[in-house]
């Protein structure tokens, strides 16, 4: 998205210059360099990134219940040669998970790891089979292992795990994902009738630069795409388009 608004007014400005409008080219041409520095430099990619996870920053301490449910939000995969691996952000969600899976078996008997994730990536296997293999090598029990492999977005991953959740009937729900995507998945979890206490694995902040970089714009576009996942939420629900809400499950206590 910020690479396509980059190109428009690249575009539009090369225009004015054709057409000889030499005060809306000036124009064009300081908004452009003003797009660019503020977000290639930091600046705008900051707020849009902050904006987002903020909320999140300190990771919290959950108290566990009788019956705990970690959940894991699927974030890609990659074919590899002839093997498929985590995509590169998964791997903080599949390692913050099963830290807070040992700290559940220290004090509870009743831990299980939902892993959430279809073959989105086109791989030839689900996510959430090839994040079993990483976390039963972190020391995850395989019995404690729930598998949702049908789903290809945010909201199935809600829509899905909330049907196995209700099933397994758990009274403590821990939702794991990268702190960028949390506010979505939190609204997406609710809107299925789950209530979770939010427990980031990474969190993206922008590099302060003199000069334009291309990282800073790439996190603005993951920003700009919750923000847009975001929207379509409330849109859909005002146009009738989203199923009933349902009804949140019992409070969940935090430490």
């Amino acid at each position: 998205m910020t690479f396509f608004v980059l190109i428009l007014l690249v575009v539009i400005a090369v225009s004015c210059a054709a057409l000889k409008w030499w005060r809306t080219g000036i124009v064009v041409c300081a908004a452009l360099a003003i797009y660019v520095l503020s977000v290639g430099c930091g600046p705008l990619a900051g707020w849009f990134t902050e904006s987002l996870q903020s909320g999140f920053a300190r990771k919290q301490s959950v108290a566990w219940g009788n019956r705990n449910v970690i959940v894991v939000l699927g974030a890609g995969a990659e074919k590899i040669t002839h093997s498929v691996e985590p995509a590169m952000f998964s791997y903080a969600r599949v390692v913050e998970a099963a830290r807070l899976y040992s700290n559940c078996r220290k004090t509870s008997e009743e831990c299980k790891l939902l892993l959430s994730g279809g073959d989105a990536s086109k791989v030839g296997l689900p996510e959430a089979e090839i994040y079993k293999r990483v976390v039963l090598g972190l020391g995850v029990d395989a019995s404690d292992v729930m598998l949702e492999l049908a789903s290809l977005n945010t909201w199935q991953n809600a829509q899905f795990a909330s049907q196995m959740l209700k099933q397994y009937d758990a009274n403590r729900i821990v939702l794991v994902t990268s702190g960028i995507h949390m506010r979505r998945s939190l609204l997406y979890f609710e809107h299925f009738g789950v209530s979770a206490i939010p427990v980031r694995a990474d969190y993206l902040s922008p590099v302060s630069s003199v000069f334009p970089l291309a990282y800073n714009f790439a996190i603005t576009d993951f920003a700009i795409h919750e923000y847009i996942g975001i929207a379509r939420y409330y849109l859909y629900n005002m146009m009738g388009w989203n199923p009933p809400k349902m009804n949140p499950g019992p409070s969940v206590a935090v430490a």
